[in-house]
């Protein structure tokens, strides 16, 4: 039995609705439940009355749910006190952050923020997840920041009232495939002809998401055949690199490549490309279970002007 299972379950208690808490978990609605079907497999009973609209839970699934809650709270209270007890590395930053922004932002920004930014040598610890997992770290306080993407069609679920955030950047998203020996794209993102092998993103993926819409917002679909399929945007940039397909990148992650034109844009500028921003969030001072004062002063240095 996961535990993520019983946050499921009391999302799902809390919403009524399969659909809302899947989008507030982060995950797909079939994904979902899944997870709820699995945790009732674990328990041997039905939890959820499927019957009725809103979803009610079965007097076991209200007594699990009570049940549930103590857990939880029991779980994040034993997990503060371990925490409590590291006194060493009260100068370390903790950031939970996406696998695409670990190997990609990141880096460059630690390096400008070190070098040009006048703040100092920063000590950190990065803990890279899937966005759904990240964003879990900041809310069940296993980190002291969080970097992720923002797009207004796919808005992070953080309560204003509990989180704040700073904008740290852009990121646009765009098409890029293998040049020929002609420094032209192998593969290009258009409609018409046969349709094009796409390195795309895993179902579910934040990035998948972005990536439809970009789709979406095209005047004429482009025909595409997914060929190839993964979490991390670095594995569908290998396989660009070899040729196997057109994929979809951050600008920040192909850098290199189009410089040294082993990638190219696989479509003309501003078609079939998406903005997000980069963000910062924590959990404000007032609610916070624990601000560290390197993580204080790191957030004050970026909130001044400039």
């Amino acid at each position: 039995m996961e535990t993520k299972w019983l946050e499921d379950f009391v999302s799902l208690a809390e919403t009524r609705s399969f659909s809302r808490s899947a989008q507030l978990r982060h995950v797909t609605q079939p994904a979902f439940s899944r997870r709820i079907q699995a945790l009732e497999a674990w328990a041997g009973v039905d939890l959820v009355d499927r019957s009725n609209y809103p979803t009610r839970l079965t007097s076991a699934g209200e007594t699990l749910h009570a049940q549930a809650l103590e857990i939880l709270v029991a779980l994040q209270a034993a997990r503060n006190l371990m925490r409590s007890h590291r006194a060493s590395g009260q100068d370390v930053i903790e950031f939970a952050i996406p696998h695409t922004l670990a190997f990609t932002f990141f880096p460059h920004w630690l390096m400008e923020l070190e070098q040009r930014g006048r703040f100092g040598h920063v000590k950190t610890r990065l803990i890279a997840l899937n966005v759904h997992d990240a964003v879990l770290r900041l809310t069940e306080g296993g980190c002291d920041l969080l970097i992720a993407y923002h797009h207004a069609s796919q808005p992070l679920q953080l309560s204003p009232d509990r989180y704040e955030m700073l904008s740290l950047g852009h990121e646009t998203l765009a098409a890029y495939a293998k040049a020929d020996a002609e420094g032209q794209p192998l593969f290009r993102l258009g409609a018409g002809g046969a349709p094009v092998p796409l390195l795309a993103y895993a179902s579910g993926a934040y990035m998948g998401h972005m990536v439809e819409q970009i789709i979406r917002q095209m005047p004429v679909a482009p025909a595409l055949e997914t060929t190839y399929e993964t979490d991390m945007a670095e594995g569908l940039k290998a396989m660009a690199l070899e040729g196997h397909g057109l994929a979809f990148l951050p600008a920040s992650s192909v850098r290199q490549e189009l410089k040294s034109r082993r990638l190219v844009a696989a479509a003309p500028p501003g078609v079939g490309e998406l903005t997000m921003e980069v963000r910062l969030y924590r959990e404000r001072p007032e609610v916070a279970r624990h601000v560290k004062p390197a993580a204080q002063a790191l957030w004050d240095f970026l909130k001044q002007p400039g």
